[in-house]
Protein backbone atom coordinates (compact mmCIF):
# COMPACT_ATOMS: atom_id res chain seq x y z
CA UNK A 1 0.00 0.00 0.00
CA UNK A 2 1.39 3.42 -0.84
CA UNK A 3 2.07 5.56 2.21
CA UNK A 4 1.26 9.25 2.41
CA UNK A 5 3.08 11.86 4.49
CA UNK A 6 1.34 15.22 4.79
CA UNK A 7 3.07 18.21 6.32
CA UNK A 8 0.87 20.33 8.57
CA UNK A 9 1.66 23.96 9.32
CA UNK A 10 -0.12 24.94 12.52
CA UNK A 11 -1.36 28.43 13.44
CA UNK A 12 1.79 29.21 15.43
CA UNK A 13 4.02 28.28 12.48
CA UNK A 14 5.08 24.92 13.91
CA UNK A 15 5.31 22.01 11.51
CA UNK A 16 4.28 18.39 12.02
CA UNK A 17 3.86 15.42 9.76
CA UNK A 18 0.76 13.25 9.40
CA UNK A 19 1.39 9.70 8.21
CA UNK A 20 -1.17 7.45 6.56
CA UNK A 21 -0.58 3.89 5.38
CA UNK A 22 -2.96 4.51 2.47
CA UNK A 23 -3.69 7.16 -0.13
CA UNK A 24 -7.31 7.07 1.04
CA UNK A 25 -6.40 10.01 3.30
CA UNK A 26 -6.15 12.17 0.17
CA UNK A 27 -9.92 11.90 -0.28
CA UNK A 28 -10.33 13.99 2.87
CA UNK A 29 -7.10 15.97 3.20
CA UNK A 30 -5.31 17.53 0.24
CA UNK A 31 -2.05 19.43 0.01
CA UNK A 32 -2.88 23.10 -0.41
CA UNK A 33 -5.94 23.01 1.82
CA UNK A 34 -6.31 25.51 4.61
CA UNK A 35 -8.66 24.10 7.26
CA UNK A 36 -9.97 25.08 10.64
CA UNK A 37 -8.30 23.03 13.38
CA UNK A 38 -11.60 21.35 14.23
CA UNK A 39 -12.15 20.32 10.60
CA UNK A 40 -8.62 18.97 10.29
CA UNK A 41 -9.15 16.92 13.44
CA UNK A 42 -12.50 15.48 12.30
CA UNK A 43 -11.37 14.73 8.75
CA UNK A 44 -7.95 13.50 9.82
CA UNK A 45 -9.32 11.03 12.36
CA UNK A 46 -11.91 9.72 9.90
CA UNK A 47 -9.25 9.34 7.20
CA UNK A 48 -6.87 7.51 9.54
CA UNK A 49 -9.64 5.11 10.57
CA UNK A 50 -10.47 4.43 6.94
CA UNK A 51 -6.80 3.88 6.11
CA UNK A 52 -6.44 1.44 9.00
CA UNK A 53 -9.46 -0.51 7.76
CA UNK A 54 -7.94 -0.68 4.28
CA UNK A 55 -4.85 -2.25 5.82
CA UNK A 56 -7.08 -4.71 7.71
CA UNK A 57 -8.91 -5.66 4.52
CA UNK A 58 -5.66 -6.28 2.68
CA UNK A 59 -3.45 -7.84 5.36
CA UNK A 60 -5.90 -9.13 7.97
CA UNK A 61 -4.94 -6.69 10.74
CA UNK A 62 -5.40 -3.00 11.39
CA UNK A 63 -2.54 -0.51 11.22
CA UNK A 64 -1.58 0.36 14.78
CA UNK A 65 0.47 3.32 13.61
CA UNK A 66 -2.74 5.09 12.66
CA UNK A 67 -3.71 5.02 16.35
CA UNK A 68 -0.43 6.75 17.18
CA UNK A 69 -1.01 9.30 14.41
CA UNK A 70 -4.54 9.98 15.68
CA UNK A 71 -3.22 10.65 19.18
CA UNK A 72 -0.49 12.92 17.80
CA UNK A 73 -3.07 14.82 15.73
CA UNK A 74 -5.39 15.23 18.72
CA UNK A 75 -2.53 16.47 20.93
CA UNK A 76 -1.41 19.04 18.37
CA UNK A 77 -4.97 20.20 17.69
CA UNK A 78 -5.66 20.64 21.41
CA UNK A 79 -3.04 23.41 21.52
CA UNK A 80 -5.18 25.69 19.33
CA UNK A 81 -8.69 27.12 19.14
CA UNK A 82 -11.05 25.19 16.87
CA UNK A 83 -11.41 28.12 14.46
CA UNK A 84 -7.68 28.67 13.95
CA UNK A 85 -6.33 27.56 10.56
CA UNK A 86 -3.94 24.79 9.56
CA UNK A 87 -2.22 24.65 6.17
CA UNK A 88 -1.72 21.21 4.61
CA UNK A 89 1.43 20.83 2.55
CA UNK A 90 2.77 17.95 0.52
Amino acid sequence: MPEVHLVLEWPDGSISQLYSPSTVILKRLQPGQNLAVVDLKVEGIAALEEASERVRARYGFACTRTDEERLKLERMASRFDDAERVQIRA
